[in-house]
């Protein structure tokens, strides 16, 4: 995965523009009363990828959130911070918790000013849990889960839970199909009767 490297001191006049409109933006959309037309319409031009169905909860900090994709029908509950000079891609039906940190960028160890940027990419229907936080340059799979207040600094493979600082594998999470639930540690599948009704 290449490296972009950004010298903050070298902006040009339209992105520092543009980042002074994004954040006169963000500061009106945290100060804005959910649930009304004039909510929405913030949040769309804070993200304007955003797909049907899917919110953005206040409060939310947001660096160049012109590089935040959002699928359809994504969640994002308060205080998330996305730092995305790197590009942030949520995909569809993702569920970020309270007080998440996507971090697409960091800052070089000796040229302070250069910002180092990896693109964070959460796959479909992950849940990313309350204060966890995803480092440059990670993908978390589809259907994965990160444990509340983790860091997770390298790939999430779909279908597995992560916990702890740094982020390590704790299990799959079992298959579900057809009301059938494989159980890794036995080689049974037990069926959901219960749950299918019958």
């Amino acid at each position: 995965m290449d490296e972009i490297r950004i010298d903050v001191t070298k902006q040009t006049p339209e992105e520092l523009a543009l980042a002074n409109e994004q954040s006169q933006l963000i500061f009106k959309f945290n100060h804005t009363m959910p649930g009304t037309p004039e909510y929405a319409e913030l949040m769309h031009r804070i993200f304007p990828s955003m797909g049907e169905g899917s919110l953005v909860s206040t409060p939310v900090t947001a660096v160049r959130p012109h590089m935040v994709r959002i699928g359809k029908n994504v969640v994002v509950m308060p205080g998330c911070l996305m730092m995305s000079a790197g590009g942030i891609t949520i995909d569809d039906g993702a569920m970020i918790a309270a007080n998440v940190q996507l971090i697409s960028n960091n800052h070089d160890l000796y040229e302070r000013q250069v910002i180092t940027c990896k693109p964070v990419h959460i796959g479909k229907n992950a849940w990313i849990g309350a204060g966890a936080t995803i480092l440059p340059g990670v993908s978390v799979g589809d259907n994965a889960v990160v444990g509340a207040a983790s860091v997770v600094t390298k790939d999430v493979p779909a279908d597995t839970i992560v916990a702890g600082n740094p982020a390590k594998f704790i299990k799959r999470i079992p298959a579900r199909d057809n009301c059938a639930l494989r159980n890794e540690d036995s080689e049974n599948i037990q069926l959901g009767l219960d749950s299918c009704g019958d």
